[in-house]
């Protein structure tokens, strides 16, 4: 599932080995820890829905609430080169304390590295934060294939910033503060609105070395897939030798890399 579209329906991403056909039936499989035996719902595709970067997205009704029967039905979406199936643990382990909105595919795993306690710690320093909302999308995980980077399509992710947040972020470039993102999502969050002015909305921003950051000037982020659009982020902000360096320094030092594994602190170049 991509995103909740409505209360009974979705945008979700399928595979199969023939295309799926407008009023074409899904059926899904019964849990096997069910107490009960039941005939688990049919869902119906609605038609084929461009988010940009995938063809493979299409919209699905559901014959009922749809958070209600992925609750009973799904299971939790870890990121592809986790091979193990998803636990009770995982269920506890991949999401921040943060997290407010339910909609993403995916964790925006920098906050992992955060708990109760430490926040508490930041804020006792002095430290202010504000929150912000994207929906991370499954195209996060797909890899830039061309060497030309204009032709890569860029997936689309739904985004916003609260008033609030952004009156802080105001105050603290007023009085000379850094504003810190926690994770490459808040970066593409905060420069997508410096960009368009729109506190809320879609946001298919590309970040390549060469581009002009105007919010943002430090970031914590994990260690990222090879030929992501993720590393080419984090090495238009630091800088490509800064990131050569630091992910050698790690691989050196056998850090633990991706959605599980540790963080960096970087600052703008």
């Amino acid at each position: 599932i991509e995103r909740i579209t409505g209360p009974n329906q979705a945008i979700a991403q399928i595979r199969a080995s023939k295309v799926p056909k407008p009023g074409g039936k899904i059926r899904l499989l019964a849990h096997s820890d069910l107490v009960a035996p039941e005939t688990p719902p049919e869902l119906v595709v609605n038609g084929r829905v461009n988010l940009g970067g995938n063809s493979d997205f299409y919209e699905i009704i559901f014959p009922d609430h749809a958070m209600a029967v992925l609750e009973r039905y799904g299971e939790l979406p870890l990121p592809p080169y986790i091979s193990h199936t998803p636990d009770e643990e995982d269920a506890n382990r991949y999401q921040t304390v943060m997290a407010q909105k339910p909609g993403a595919v995916a964790a925006p795993t920098a906050g992992l590295h955060f708990d109760e306690a430490l926040l508490k710690r930041l804020r006792d320093h002095g430290v202010q934060m504000a929150a912000i909302t994207l929906h991370v999308g499954a195209g996060t995980f797909t890899p830039v294939r061309h060497e030309d980077l204009a032709l890569h399509q860029m997936h689309h992710e739904w985004y916003s910033i609260s008033k609030d947040t952004l009156e802080a972020i105001e105050r603290t470039k007023q009085n000379h503060g850094k504003v810190i993102a926690v994770g490459t999502t808040s970066i593409r969050t905060l420069e997508s609105y410096a960009i368009s002015g729109l506190l809320e909305g879609e946001t298919n921003l590309f970040i390549t070395p060469g581009f002009e950051f105007k919010v943002v000037d430090a970031l914590i982020t994990n260690f990222h897939l090879p030929k992501s659009t993720l590393l080419m982020l984090v090495s238009a902000f630091a800088g490509v030798d800064a990131i050569r360096n630091a992910y050698a320094h790690a691989i050196r030092e056998r850090y633990r890399f991706f959605s599980y594994g540790d963080a960096m602190f970087l600052r703008r170049t």
